[in-house]
């Protein structure tokens, strides 16, 4: 009987474990106010045959139609499938059959690049004009590569968050400018006007970085339905309770409705391998 409770005992309360893997979730909801959702989000993880090991990587792709014009859910399919497609095409199978990948930040933007003159092409047989923000991030082992247009974002997150994007918006421009002050943004009456987005113009620069995803907790990419209505500090606070990356979605996604739901909200939460389980991370800062 002794031995029976002492084993109760220390049951209970195992040692938390430590991720040994890459997770990840997602969620793309159509909010409270709009008729359609016009965002679209991919997100996959493979491990690629290498000698010895076992190469990890995954591809997160977020992209917001332009909620004012039309077929902005065309728009964004066509910019998730074209950046995907090229970005496998061009850097995965040749890892796969043993033949030597495009150069990553090649890749990456010409896969935008490519996205771009697709939804061009498109428009231009419907007579009709759409567009979407893009942003793609390519995880290979330690290191994540990005490409970005539009003002969709991507955080980091240890301890604290880190916006990892800059937005290609006229209002970010003018905070850049020291114009405005970031209380006036807020309600700045042109907050939702881009000056670059795919599909909308015939030269647009793609935005690429890298960064190496060692001592952070949580990759976060997300639509302006998630950021612009939670703010930066909701949403460090929902990563710092930690927990399951599929649970986070799901919370901020209802935090999001919670607070109006204006705008679709899409948002992809990735857990790096070896962060700390939620019993951790809840202590975290």
């Amino acid at each position: 009987m002794q031995l029976f409770k002492r084993w109760k005992k220390d049951s209970a309360a195992p040692t938390p474990k430590r991720r040994q893997g890459l997770t990840f979730g997602l969620a793309r909801d159509i909010g409270q106010v709009r008729a359609s959702n016009q965002d679209q989000v991919l997100a996959l993880q493979t491990s690629l045959p290498s000698p010895g090991r076992q190469l990890q990587m995954g591809l997160f792709i977020v992209a917001d139609g332009m909620g004012g014009h039309s077929q902005g859910d065309i728009a964004s399919t066509l910019a998730v499938e074209t950046v995907a497609a090229y970005i496998l095409q061009h850097l995965l199978l040749p890892v796969l059959q043993e033949g030597q990948p495009d150069a990553i930040q090649d890749a990456m933007v010409e896969a935008v690049l490519q996205a771009n003159q697709t939804i061009l092409d498109e428009a231009a047989r419907g007579g009709t004009d759409m567009g979407t923000t893009l942003t793609a991030a390519l995880l290979l082992e330690e290191q994540v590569y990005t490409a970005h247009v539009g003002d969709s974002r991507l955080y980091t997150f240890q301890g604290s968050l880190r916006l990892r994007t800059r937005d290609h918006s006229m209002v970010a421009r003018l905070l850049e400018l020291g114009q405005i002050s970031e209380e006036e943004a807020k309600d700045h009456p042109k907050r939702n006007y881009l000056y670059q987005s795919v599909g909308q113009q015939r030269d647009i620069e793609v935005e690429f970085g890298s960064f190496s995803i060692e001592g952070s907790h949580y990759m976060l990419l997300c639509s302006d339905g998630l950021w612009g209505v939670l703010g930066e500090e909701a949403i460090h606070d929902a990563l710092g309770e930690g927990g399951d990356p599929q649970d986070l979605c799901d919370q901020l996604v209802q935090l999001a409705n919670d607070a109006g739901g204006d705008d679709n909200i899409s948002v992809i939460v990735v857990a790096f391998p070896d962060s700390p389980p939620p019993e951790e991370e809840s202590a975290v800062g």
